[in-house]
């Protein structure tokens, strides 16, 4: 390789400090930019009804009542996860079979599908117009207008973040620790419940704690189904329509404020990892 002229090595050496430092202050200002854009409209919004919100909440009857539904149903949304998605997420994490990539991308189908889509869907297998929605009301469950409406959009909007994160906590594990136990003696269910369980404990956690958190949020899927009673989410859209921006700034500050809770339980969970 043929060496650089002096002159040239010294024009190359120039270039690249004189570079350096610009391409490191255009880095700075579209960081500082791309932050500014994500905290601001949240900070924004706290400022300007978080006071509000909280007093409302010692005021405001319908608010109490759409937050405490919230918080049930997305912890039964969460609940149904954690016992049905728990066996598939195990399977998907230590069996490998034909069909499986498929298998995981249809679970994690509801993720990127439009939430409106989502509700539709659920419309049109668990409505009363279908043979599954029939024998569903017969039974006394109804899914538009209801509170069981709500469980099935967050389950199905949200259930993906679980699944995806327990099958990686699953994963984790070390499959070594499994064969030991089984080598002295426990079954597959002891060996899963005295190693991988607690092992994977943490990754759980958080995978739930994700998930509550989306299903707490989710709207499009929610408001196709069940209008009334409304979550929270539907709350503020309803006082948005209803009463405009200033009436709804208090509810949508509420939920900043109270979307902050699983973040720092994540951020604990996390903190020795």
């Amino acid at each position: 390789m043929t060496p650089l002229p002096d002159s040239a090595s010294r024009d190359a050496s120039g270039w690249r400090g004189a570079l350096s430092p610009a391409a490191t202050v255009v880095s700075g200002l579209f960081a500082s930019l791309f932050l500014l854009f994500l905290v601001a409209p949240l900070v924004g919004l706290v400022g300007a009804g978080a006071a509000s919100g909280v007093r409302q909440l010692f005021e405001d009857s319908e608010l109490r009542g759409a937050l405490l539904l919230t918080t049930l149903t997305a912890t039964t949304a969460t609940l149904v996860a954690i016992f049905g998605g728990t066996p598939v997420a195990y399977l998907l994490a230590r069996r490998r079979f034909s069909g499986r990539t498929l298998v995981v991308a249809i679970l994690d189908l509801p993720l990127i599908v439009p939430h409106p889509v989502a509700g539709i869907a659920l419309l049109l297998v668990l409505g009363r117009a279908s043979p599954f929605g029939t024998v569903l009301f017969q039974a006394g469950l109804r899914v538009t207008g209801s509170v069981f409406g709500i469980v099935c959009a967050m389950l199905f909007v949200a259930a993906p973040l679980y699944v995806g994160g327990a099958r990686e906590a699953f994963m984790r594990v070390d499959r070594r620790y499994e064969a030991v136990a089984r080598t002295l003696g426990d079954s597959s269910w002891a060996a899963f419940r005295r190693i991988t369980l607690p092992l994977s404990f943490r990754g759980l956690t958080a995978a739930a704690i994700v998930m509550w958190a989306r299903a707490v949020s989710e709207f499009g899927a929610i408001v196709v189904l069940t209008y009334n009673p409304k979550v929270a989410s539907v709350l503020s859209y309803d006082r948005f329509t209803t009463l405009g921006l200033n009436g709804a700034l208090p509810v949508a500050a509420v939920l900043v404020l109270l979307a902050i809770i699983p973040l720092v339980a994540l951020r604990a969970l996390r903190r020795d990892e």
